[in-house]
């Protein structure tokens, strides 16, 4: 298995990180993309940590929406910050997370959308997915994906929740659709009867760790072992083995992130 999108470089794990990767491990999780905000030092330094202790990582580094505001009026700096940072990354492998959030709007979103077009142009640049954050910004969201992407651009939209016509228009894209444990909320009924119609070739599964921790665990601190349960939330939805389905969810991970 693996997680294709998880925050291990975030300081609520520092205190036990070992232990983390450790179970991740043993509940047969061979490797994560963690996420990383461009130009934080803290995640930096945390990151090297993850990376000695469990060198099959990959990383990905952007600017959230969220953080947009930093950039207001020099959207191409987001950009710089995110290619230097990709440069001194060994082992980088997309942009992200990146795209628009219109629930919290702690950016403005004329600024939002500069930062996440001058984001996408810097994954053309760079041959590189992106890493899709997008709530209650569908149109938009795709719309610059579309504009900007120039049929060139390989992605995923991460932690979806979306309904049919987000889904379809990723796919046609090319884009996957990652799912993380709102899969498992017994309220997420419309989310799974979307996501049955997704073909398995397109499917990733994720924790968004230390965020939205899957049932039985709802509530707690989520964590990159607890993909199992997305992974078997989504076997059930095909019909799969939760093994056969964790396999081809690692090879559309490979296929979209490189080996």
């Amino acid at each position: 298995m693996i997680d294709s999108h998880c925050h291990l470089a975030d300081e609520v794990f520092a205190p036990d990180l070992e232990a983390v990767i450790g179970r991740a491990r043993e509940a047969g999780v061979d490797r994560a993309l963690v996420i990383l905000s461009a130009g934080d030092a803290k995640e930096s330094v945390q990151a090297e940590r993850v990376e000695a202790l469990w060198p099959d990582v990959r990383f990905a580094i952007g600017v959230h929406p969220h953080h947009a505001h930093q950039f207001s009026g020099q959207p191409d700096r987001a950009a710089d910050v995110v290619r230097t940072q990709f440069a001194q990354t060994s082992r980088a492998c997309a942009v992200g997370e990146i795209g628009l959030d219109y629930h919290y709007d702690f950016s403005p979103r004329a600024v939002q959308q500069d930062v996440f077009r001058a984001q996408v142009r810097a994954a053309r640049e760079l041959r590189r997915p992106v890493v899709i954050h997008t709530r209650e910004a569908d149109d938009d969201t795709i719309a610059i994906l579309r504009e900007e992407g120039g049929g060139e651009l390989t992605g995923v939209l991460h932690c979806f929740t979306g309904g049919p016509s987000l889904a379809r228009a990723g796919l046609d894209l090319g884009f996957y659709l990652s799912l993380a444990g709102i899969i498992t909320f017994p309220k997420a009924a419309e989310l799974r009867e979307t996501v049955r119609a997704v073909p398995v070739d397109r499917l990733l599964a994720e924790t968004d760790s230390p965020f939205l921790a899957p049932v039985p665990h709802r509530g707690q601190r989520n964590e990159p072992s607890h993909v199992a349960r997305v992974v078997e939330a989504l076997a059930a939805l095909h019909g799969l083995a939760a093994d056969d389905l964790g396999r081809r969810a690692a090879a559309n991970f490979h296929t979209l992130f490189g080996p």
